[in-house]
């Protein structure tokens, strides 16, 4: 190995006929991250999520329709291609039975922000939830409507852990 250039194997982790391991760019990260597990769940960009509020708030609608509700009328090309790229995603559908393409969103608004809570939780807070909770409640201030659903969460969440141990 060559002083101060570290070698690193190749996504299938061959050597190079000489011998040595091939090195791998980090610029090229298809292999490390169209694993099954990352890819399963194509978490949406600050982009895409304006275009799912809009989609989950009003149901079923067109480019244009998407668009105006975000103020963004003038720029329906742009639109369009988030669109299109959420769509191969996989995170709307285009029913393509009209002229005008209609659009849907496939996972729900609570189905997505639990799988982007889930994520934050693991990859920033080590799957501590009571670590996620403080530091939410230190970055923003609850008011007392929020505070009384989280005591109702907490309080579900010790009776459901308690009769599962009366279970066992």
């Amino acid at each position: 190995m060559t002083a101060g250039r570290a070698r690193f194997p190749d996504p299938g982790g061959a050597p190079t006929p000489s011998g040595h391991l091939r090195r791998s760019s980090l610029t090229n990260t298809n292999s490390f991250v169209d694993t099954p597990v990352v890819s399963k769940t194509k978490k949406p960009t600050a982009a895409e999520l304006s275009i799912l509020r809009v989609l989950w708030a009003r149901g079923p609608s067109t480019v244009r329709e998407v668009a105006v509700a975000m103020g963004r009328d003038e720029a329906y090309t742009t639109v369009l291609k988030l669109m299109q790229i959420m769509t191969d995603k996989g995170l709307i559908s285009r029913d393509a039975a009209s002229r005008a393409h209609v659009y849907s969103a496939i996972s729900s608004e609570d189905h997505t922000q639990r799988q982007l809570v889930a994520d934050l939780l693991d990859r920033v807070f080590d799957g501590s939830a009571s670590r996620l909770l403080m530091q939410a409640l230190a970055a923003r201030q609850a008011g007392p409507e929020e505070l009384r659903a989280i005591r109702r969460l907490i309080a579900t969440a010790r009776s459901a852990r308690g009769s599962k141990k009366k279970e066992e």
